[in-house]
């Protein structure tokens, strides 16, 4: 076999290219008036944007992003999303963003249409694919709109597709030569993916939406105005109470209290670990939203690392107080950690312990030797304070102080590296700016 075999190369002919991924099937690309079948698709993904769904998928994921499947997203294909909206700068990356925009909603519309073919025409002089869909003609009416009032990405108003170097006429594949700005590699993964039928453009589109509204100009005017506050407000507090009743109340107010519930006590155990009472121990990033517990190897919403082993677990149950079946599930999930030596649940309603539920504590500590606690949230509070105060390390007023900024800078995407919160944020950091002024 040749060396050439294993390698990417497209061949143009006069009528057609002819695309080759490393030895596979080959994909062909007429050239052309785009076909019957082109036009129909075409007609579906026009009206489809004419009938607002770009700017529903937006309204959704503002206001509910908790419905966001992250495990329905290849992992790589995440990846890639969060480095095209990390690469992003004043002078860099927004046309790459929009054009990702609009072959996800192109996807999720219509998954037969070919997202590497950007131009199709029904005219003879224009060059035109017979699968192509104009998507400058996309741009211009649907998709720059749509974005310029949302403020997810700063564009020209005539729209990104004007930009000279995604108009070449070759197909958008890893050989496209054209000179672009921003997180190319990464854009034209997504691009390999979604034509391989690699996880799901409808739920890619909306966690890709979603990192946008964390990363535009209005929430981080916003963000940064809630850091000044809370900077502020930290010579007031004088106690672990006035803390507590803060964060609690930006809980129990919100429509996501469970997620913030979440948040808040990552957010401590955040603090504790940065005063070092904990030697060598480490906190485990927080889950992302909707992450499927078994499948990541999770046991609960805290966890502990020494050595790469779960050494403690916590679990955030807000508004449940009967845990029976929460209670059935870790300690199923207790046979594959050997190195757990204390789990427990935190609610924020008395919990009920029962005949039955004491049974299933007792049987857990019978097969594991573990004791699985059930701790109100202010009784879990005061027990991470009075376990952390022991070394000496910090005064409770000074922890106090790190819970509360810790809380503040996670929903304020200023902690990524241990609180990637990929729900958009800027409701929760209002709210709490609200509280604290």
């Amino acid at each position: 076999m040749g060396k050439d075999e294993f390698e990417n190369y497209l061949k143009v002919f006069e009528n057609r290219s002819e695309y080759v991924i490393t030895g596979q099937a080959k994909e062909v690309f007429w050239e052309g008036p785009v076909s019957a079948e082109t036009k129909k698709r075409t007609k579906l993904i026009k009206d489809q944007f004419e009938g607002g769904f770009l700017e529903s998928i937006i309204i959704r994921v503002k206001d509910n992003s908790e419905e966001i499947q992250i495990d329905l997203i290849h992992p790589a294909t995440k990846i890639c999303l969060e480095k095209l909206v990390d690469s992003v700068t004043s002078e860099v990356g927004r046309a790459l963003i929009g054009l990702t925009v609009m072959q996800l909603t192109i996807k999720s519309i219509s998954p037969e249409q070919n997202i590497r073919l950007h131009k199709g025409g029904s005219g003879s002089n224009a060059f035109s694919w017979r699968d192509g869909i104009s998507m400058r003609v996309l741009d211009k009416n649907y998709v720059t709109p749509i974005l310029r009032k949302y403020d997810l990405v700063k564009l020209n108003a005539d729209g990104f597709m004007m930009t000279r170097s995604l108009a070449e006429n070759y197909p958008y594949s890893r050989l496209y030569k054209a000179q672009l700005r921003g997180a190319r590699n990464e854009w034209l993964s997504v691009v390999e993916s979604l034509e391989a039928n690699i996880g799901d453009p409808l739920t890619s589109l909306m966690y890709f939406i979603s990192l946008l509204f964390n990363k535009a100009e209005q929430f981080q005017i916003i963000a940064t105005n809630l850091l000044e506050t809370t900077n502020s407000y930290l010579d007031k507090i004088e106690n672990v109470g006035q803390v507590l009743r803060v964060i609690r109340s930006h809980i129990n107010d919100s429509d996501y209290a469970a997620r913030l519930m979440e948040i808040s006590m990552h957010a401590l155990m955040q603090a504790v670990i940065d005063t070092g009472s904990m030697g060598l121990i480490t906190l485990k990033p927080l889950s992302q939203m909707r992450s499927a517990n078994k499948k990541h190897g999770n046991i609960g919403d805290i966890e502990l690392i020494e050595d790469l082993n779960i050494i403690e677990s916590w679990d955030a149950k807000y508004g449940k107080a009967y845990l029976r079946d929460e209670i059935d599930e870790v300690i199923e999930k207790l046979a594959g950690h050997n190195s757990v030596g204390l789990v427990g649940f935190v609610t924020t309603l008395t919990p009920t312990i029962n005949k039955e539920i004491r049974n299933k504590l007792d049987s857990a500590k019978e097969l594991y030797g573990i004791d699985i606690k059930i701790l109100t949230f202010e009784e879990w509070v005061e027990d991470i304070f009075s376990r952390s105060l022991k070394e000496n390390y910090i005064t409770e007023i000074e922890l106090a102080k790190n819970w509360l900024l810790a809380y503040a800078e996670s929903i304020a995407q200023k902690r990524r590296d241990v609180a990637p919160i990929d729900e958009p944020c800027i409701e929760w950091v209002k709210e709490l700016n609200t509280k604290i002024a």
